[in-house]
């Protein structure tokens, strides 16, 4: 066997090391994020606070300290997807840009006659001029207003277009200028949101835009979606107005004005210039005070510019009333009682001291600069978050011994081997997840159990291709190195068809099936290098330590004889035709019965409501009929991990009529009635998808299918022929639609996650098909006259044991995952579960099948078997 070089032993080793060391802090994640949070403390104020100075020291400060970030459903918190109203912005735009027009036509009047402003759509302003000939001379006046738009894509355009249409003046925002404020927008959106979020001390909160006009907040430890809302769901756009008078309900405001609502005086309207005098984006600091009369109340001090604003408004309109306008309602109205130089002020109203320091932050923030609407709203509670990480870490271990066990079982000391390697990936995985700062999710800790079981798959590959080399009569050194480069051509094939499946998974999907395809994505990653170059350091160093004569890579189980002579095609008409009855069958179950939405696709509220009294489902039901609710679904859940006084229910309500998100007073009065009927009964998880996000989620989950099935046709198509992807895809397409047609029969739920599920089904089913595919190739090159059927039956037999080896691992694990992981979890492990099952059928028995009826042009073969492509790569 040839040894690796020197540098490259120390660079894998190293490599391994780093991943330990990397991975090490996770094991102590308490202690080391208690350090982490002291270090910040310092880096921010320099100080070190009485009593952190013990959590400082708990950690060497020598020692990485980067931790996995645990999302929202292990560590608890809330979730909100906001839609930015960035037609609000553009709108504004016009409306200020209307004095500045009307003064210039005023200037001239003799050639356009009378200005009279017109009502149009938003983000569009109209003005009538009394003399259509001096339409030119207006168009002139407007465009001379026009500024360059200030973006790298709008260089050398102008902000406004300007155009006539008979006797009116209508100005528009450019396509460039729109394009810019969108951006503007949304960066400015971004930034206040996490100022507001950051001025309240929460830990690892995730901002980011997502989309064109969509903002993602996820903020761990807070106490719920309403919580969180009420933190930055309001613009919190702070005006100075003056008042025209005082309006009656339902009065019409005249040009130029607005007519807005008293905040705490119900009845009381107000006429008020629609032109601010001074605008919250103006202040300087807002700060929690009390008033003369010790009622709370926000102290707030102007900039220099705003200052001088104000201060000239209030010297010229002294005895006249202002209004302070929050949000379009008046908050006060006083009179001006002199002259008020120094920008500085108060804030009154019927305020508690927590609306007062809640109304201070968001002024200190800034005011948002468009509305924003909540499409998405979740709330985990920490308690699901604590069982959930508990339920995870005890399938994550149980599943690690199993797999452990049964690679010894199954190799015996090779089998050791392996699974060394498989520690030092999950610590190189652990150690990658650290240092990228990615969120570990619960499907993600399913992902991590889940390459566990796949991750043995190339060392399968690799021990069977040693053990025919043995058969063979090679030598132990020459049999690894031999079975080591055969075997590479099949470990890049199927492992880079399943990490494509995960890139899109990322690129497409977002959430669940997001932080699912990162753990996959990396774990495919880590597994391919410690199975090519880590596992073969580790024999390579044994076979030089030990010198053996012979290799034995037996264990006490053998799940395939060492050779088989399996007639595939003998029942080939039963097979193939049982394959087109369930997938017929699957379609008309489908059809008829359909499938059991959650609210990812449906819209609508999923309440998680735990108790430790027996559940009374006829009492909650009854407690929530009269609340005019719609459609209502209570189920109880049952678990064995459940403790013996833990009973949870899960209850679903409809999307409300014309809402995005269940309103938190909604869930507040659901939760009271249920109290009414269980006091024991507390929320653990609240989730709200509004109807537009439900139908956006559905044509993604679709896409992100189509997407991967096509990505998988084109990769093998270009490695091997077009029938070869042609009954690969036909293959994936079969085990898709056959594990749908079972969710549908059993009324199972479908939600995202169960997209994911089905996307690492198209990854393991293609793994699985490739692997003989590219036995099929290289038997193609050694037997040029062997008839097509009888090679598809060597190939299939030669890796029976591997296919058999390889679907039992990653059995093993999903087991561990459907008894331990909990039943969060569930239906996305029963999925990935029978897809598996599938999947190592259609790999026998249809994707086969189809390529036999296709046929496959024998007289010009590709230059494929072991030299072939990738095995040139050496260890």
């Amino acid at each position: 066997m040839t040894n690796t070089v020197l540098w490259k032993r120390l660079l894998i080793w190293g490599v391994c090391l780093w991943g330990i060391l990397f991975a090490l802090p996770n094991a102590f994640y308490p202690q080391v994020e208690r350090h982490n949070d002291a270090a910040g403390i310092i880096a921010d104020t320099g100080t070190l606070p009485p009593g952190v100075e013990a959590d400082l020291g708990g950690w060497p400060s020598w020692m990485p300290s980067s931790l996995v970030n645990l999302g929202l459903d292990l560590r608890g918190g809330a979730h909100l997807l906001a839609e930015v109203h960035v037609e609000d912005v553009h709108a504004a735009r016009m409306e200020s840009l209307w004095p500045e027009l009307r003064d210039a036509l005023r200037g001239l009047r003799s050639q356009v006659g009378t200005v009279q402003r017109q009502e149009g759509v938003p983000g569009e302003l109209r003005v009538r001029i009394g003399n259509p000939d001096g339409m030119p001379a207006a168009l002139a006046a407007a465009r001379a207003m026009a500024t360059p738009v200030v973006s790298l894509t709008g260089a050398g355009q102008t902000d406004i277009e300007v155009r006539g249409d008979g006797a009116t003046l209508v100005v528009t925002l450019s396509e460039a200028e729109r394009q810019a404020m969108d951006q503007r927008t949304i960066q400015q959106s971004l930034e206040i949101v996490r100022r507001r979020v950051d001025e309240v001390g929460t830990r690892e909160p995730t901002i980011m835009r997502q989309g064109t006009d969509r903002i993602l907040i996820q903020v761990p430890g807070i106490g719920s979606a309403a919580e969180l809302k009420s933190l930055i769901g309001t613009t919190a756009e702070l005006t100075f107005n003056a008042v025209l008078g005082q309006a009656a309900e339902g009065q019409a405001a005249g040009p130029g004005e607005m007519i807005l609502p008293a905040a705490h005086q119900p009845g009381l309207f107000y006429e008020l210039d629609r032109i601010p005098v001074v605008r919250g984006e103006s202040l300087d600091d807002a700060q929690p005070a009390f008033d003369q009369n010790g009622r709370p109340a926000v102290s707030f001090r102007f900039d220099a510019a705003g200052a001088r604003v104000f201060g000239n408004f209030t010297g010229e309109n002294i005895g006249s009333p202002f209004a302070i306008v929050l949000d379009g309602e008046v908050l006060s109205a006083p009179v001006i009682q002199s002259h008020i130089p120094g920008g500085s002020g108060i804030i009154t109203g019927s305020f508690t001291v927590e609306e007062s320091t809640e109304l201070a932050v968001l002024l200190r923030a800034g005011a948002l600069p468009a509305k924003m609407t909540f499409l998405e709203e979740r709330t985990i509670g920490p308690e699901l978050g604590q069982d959930s990480i508990e339920a995870g870490q005890r399938a994550a271990v149980i599943g690690m011994v199993a797999v452990v066990g049964f690679m010894v079982a199954c190799y015996g000391g090779f089998g050791l081997m392996a699974n060394l390697a498989l520690a030092l990936n999950m610590g190189l995985l652990l150690a990658f997840l650290s240092v990228l700062g990615a969120t570990l999710t619960l499907p993600g800790i399913a992902g991590i159990v889940l390459t566990m079981g796949m991750a043995v798959d190339a060392n399968v590959l690799i021990f069977e291709r040693i053990r025919e080399e043995l058969r063979g009569g090679r030598t132990p050194g020459r049999a690894v190195q031999i079975g080591f480069d055969k075997a590479l051509s099949a470990i890049m094939d199927s492992n880079i068809t399943g990490l494509l499946t995960a890139l899109i998974m990322f690129a497409i999907g977002s959430g669940a099936v997001r932080g699912f395809a990162v753990t996959l994505g990396l774990g495919i990653l880590t597994s391919m290098f410690t199975a090519v170059y880590v596992t073969r350091l580790i024999i390579e160093t044994w076979l030089r330590w030990k010198r053996p004569k012979s290799l034995a890579l037996k264990g006490w189980i053998r799940l395939a004889p060492e050779k088989t002579t399996i007639d595939f095609f003998r029942a080939q008409w039963l097979t193939f035709g049982a394959s087109v009855v369930a997938v017929v069958a699957s379609l008309l179950l489908v059809a008829t019965l359909g499938l059991n939405f959650g609210i990812d696709f449906k819209g609508g509220t999923t309440i998680r409501a735990e108790t430790t009294q027996a559940l009374d489902i006829g009492g909650y039901r009854a407690a929530l009929s009269d609340m005019e609710l719609g459609d209502v679904s209570i189920t109880e859940v049952f678990d064995p991990s459940f403790r013996a006084d833990q009973h949870v229910a899960t209850i679903r309500i409809e999307a409300q009529q014309g809402t995005e998100a269940l309103a938190p007073e909604v869930v507040a009065n659901v939760e009271a009635a249920l109290k009414a009927v269980d006091p024991a009964v507390s929320f653990t998880a609240v989730e709200s998808v509004g109807p537009k996000v439900s139908a956006e989620l559905i044509w993604l989950a679709l896409a992100s299918v189509g997407a991967a099935a096509a990505g998988i046709l084109v990769y093998v198509w270009m490695r091997f022929e077009w029938q070869f992807a042609v009954g690969t895809v036909a293959a994936l397409i079969h085990d898709v639609i056959v594990t749908v047609g079972v969710f549908a029969l059993f009324g199972l739920k479908f939600d995202l996650t169960i997209v994911a599920a089905l996307l690492t089904i198209l990854g393991y089913s293609v793994n699985d098909t490739v692997v003989i595919f590219d036995r099929l190739r290289e038997n193609l090159e050694k037997f040029k006259t062997t008839p097509l059927r009888e090679l598809m039956n060597l190939s299939a037999n030669e890796t029976l044991s591997r296919t058999l080896m390889t679907a039992m691992t990653t059995l093993i694990a999903l087991l561990v995952l459907l008894v331990f992981g909990g039943d969060v979890i569930r239906g996305f492990v029963f999925a990935m579960l029978f897809g598996v099952i599938i999947g190592t059928w259609s790999t026998l028995y249809v994707a086969k099948n189809i390529v036999l009826f296709l046929g496959i042009d024998r007289t010009d073969k590709p230059k494929a078997g072991p030299d072939h492509a990738f095995a040139h790569i050496d260890a």
